[in-house]
């Protein structure tokens, strides 16, 4: 599982024009699931997202996590983080999981970060053509990945 994890003053996905999911301060998460991913990619994804320490505490020092700070969540699926473009420049999606695959596995994850933050997490729509937005805070920007848990 990789998250492209971004902190923002705000975000929001809207699918045919419509907005689907919002949130103020907080992270966007961008979740790319894998074939392989299961229930501790999951449990390594709901401890890392809620618990890195990236935002500031009263001093300006990154010492805050999302627990910590009350911050919002807005998770969206991102099959594109495992293009591979080894052989040429048309990107391959083979590492991804097929959606039927990787839409529970999503539907998990985003229980889960509901459950640790005690409140929903809005998505986008799964598989659907979304445009996002986002005011990036910092910028902060990670990429976290269940199979290289720097």
């Amino acid at each position: 599982m990789r998250i492209l994890v971004q902190r923002v003053s705000q975000a929001s996905v809207a699918v045919d024009g419509a907005t689907v999911g919002t949130i103020g301060p907080g992270l966007l998460l961008l979740v790319g699931i894998e074939a392989c991913d299961g229930e501790t990619d999951i449990a390594w994804a709901i401890g890392k997202v809620t618990k890195l320490r990236i935002f500031p505490d009263e001093a300006g020092v990154m010492n805050r996590s999302a627990l910590d700070a009350g911050a919002e969540l807005l998770a969206i699926s991102q099959f594109t983080l495992f293009a591979s473009y080894r052989n040429g420049n048309r990107p391959s999606w083979q590492r991804a999981a097929p959606g039927p695959v990787a839409q529970p596995v999503f539907e998990r994850l985003v229980a889960g970060l509901a459950a640790a933050l005690g409140r929903p997490v809005p998505t986008g729509v799964f598989g659907a053509d979304m445009q996002v937005a986002l005011v990036n805070d910092g910028p902060v920007t990670l990429l976290l990945d269940s199979r290289d848990p720097q």
